[in-house]
């Protein structure tokens, strides 16, 4: 293990935070089998086999850190090679609870149920956990995907069709007992998006392994446990602060999110991103298309286009709330090869979107870094990942601290409204009245019954709790 070299660097593992060792054979952890039992790429996403059922059925599950439903697809479908079927498992139990989950380009519809699980680059051992097995789905599974189910690691705030619904991850942590943290390298850095899929990356259940990260980490505090909700402070472009309101990086959140394929910003800051890349970048005329992503820029294959575009820079608060660290993506992350064309062309997409909704740090960012979802400490750590290297150079930093003397106390809104109780509140002030009359109408005539009815409330309906942005 690496010993403890600089103030923001973690704790070995085996330390007094309960992390557990690196490498213990004897137990329930092994980090060192954890390590490359991904793959995949940013375009159609990183996924790592687990067996579902006895006997086991194999299957491909994509690892999506913000949404929180574990789900599988049920039944054949076109796109997806591989299905689970239940009725071949003798251990699984259905709950009869129908859930729905809608994204903004997709959504399924499944049925929850239980069964054992195993995942032989994972955990030892066999575990109980919820499963949501797929009956329909509309642009969910795609063409040319190589996954057959969804893995959300995110909060139980956001499971569905409530939050009574114990999350994977959580049953993890309750039945092996293992350390509430987990920590996320996506190796895909300079590559081909939506390629072979033999990309490696490591999804590491239960703690941090020392070997898949240089350099400290550096924790940014977890806001809000729902998606991974950070504070952004603030952006530079070429080392030039964009000199916005620290507010509009985080509107309406900002989240760490490995099932988003893009950087997405906010309308006002992606425009103000654009506008600072075209002036700082060496290309006196450049296509409005490539900025929005309906067009590909392509240059001779003998040329790297990467020298003509500047770094981007994101600074997150310490959680010394008075300091900041910066992570910085070099062009080799953001000016992403799609495909080449003839013998001499190779084609480029512009990896940062706009959102209406979020700043999602998506494999765009994510890529360049080794990421640590520390859910015991309510934190997110960032190292730089050894993978993130075009031509034997790094193509991501870390610096800090910085001083936060020049931004807000806090940058994040303090009323929210995605809240699902905040919305039956807003619902339940509007109506009381009638609620009043209508009760008493209801005790005469009707006879007493519990019963809830799901509503487009209930359903994840966000953007970027999908890889949403892949190559078709």
């Amino acid at each position: 293990l690496r010993p403890a070299s600089g103030s923001r660097q973690q704790d070995a593992p085996g330390a007094a935070d309960g992390l557990a060792l690196a490498s213990d054979p004897g137990g329930t952890l092994n980090f060192l089998a954890m390590v490359e039992n991904l793959q995949g790429d940013s375009g159609r996403g990183y996924y790592l086999e687990m067996l579902i059922g006895t006997p086991p059925q194999a299957l491909n599950i994509l690892v999506d850190t913000g949404s929180s439903n574990f789900a599988v697809a049920g039944v054949p479908d076109p796109d997806v090679t591989s299905y689970f079927n239940p009725e071949l498992s003798s251990t699984y139990r259905s709950q009869g609870i129908e859930v729905t989950v809608k994204y903004s380009q997709g959504s399924w519809t499944g049925v929850l149920g239980t069964d054992v699980i195993t995942m032989p680059k994972g955990l030892y051992g066999s575990y109980t956990i919820n499963i949501a097995t797929i009956l329909e789905s509309e642009n969910f599974f795609l063409p040319g995907v190589k996954w057959h189910g969804i893995l959300g690691l995110a909060y139980d705030a956001l499971a569905k069709p409530s939050s009574s619904v114990e999350t994977f991850f959580d049953s993890l942590v309750r039945q092996a007992k293992i350390p509430n943290i987990f920590s996320l390298q996506m190796c895909g850095a300079g590559l081909p998006v939506s390629g072979s899929g033999t990309n490696g990356g490591s999804l590491v259940l239960g703690g941090i392994e020392p070997s898949l990260y240089t350099g400290d980490i550096w924790y940014t505090p977890i806001k809000e446990e729902w998606y991974y909700q950070v504070e952004i402070l603030k952006l530079e472009v070429g080392g030039q602060n964009l000199q916005l309101d620290c507010r509009e990086y985080n509107a309406d959140k900002a989240i760490v999110d490995s099932g988003t394929t893009l950087l997405r910003l906010p309308e006002k800051v992606f425009s103000a991103v654009v506008q600072a890349i075209a002036r700082t970048s060496l290309i006196q005329e450049f296509s409005s298309e490539f900025w929005t992503g309906t067009q590909l820029a392509c240059w001779d294959r003998t040329e790297k286009p990467w020298s003509l575009f500047p770094k981007l820079s994101i600074y997150l608060r310490d959680e010394n709330s008075s300091r900041s660290f910066r992570i910085s993506i070099l062009p080799q992350l953001y000016i992403q090869p799609i495909l080449v064309i003839g013998d001499n062309l190779q084609c480029y997409r512009f990896g940062i979107s706009s959102s209406t909704n979020a700043l999602v740090i998506g494999a765009t960012v994510m890529e360049g870094f080794y990421v640590i979802f520390d859910r015991a400490q309510r934190r997110v750590g960032f190292a730089v990942s050894p993978c993130a290297e075009v031509d034997g150079s790094p193509v991501s930093e870390i610096e800090g601290p910085f001083t936060t003397a020049d931004v807000a106390s806090n940058c994040v809104a303090s009323v929210s409204f995605h809240e699902p109780m905040l919305w039956i509140a807003s619902y339940a002030l509007m109506s009381l009245c009638g609620i009043i009359l209508l009760v008493l109408i209801v005790l005469l005539l009707i006879p007493p019954r519990c019963q809830h009815r799901y509503t487009d409330n209930d359903v994840v309906n966000d953007e970027s709790s999908l890889v949403r942005h892949r190559w078709k």
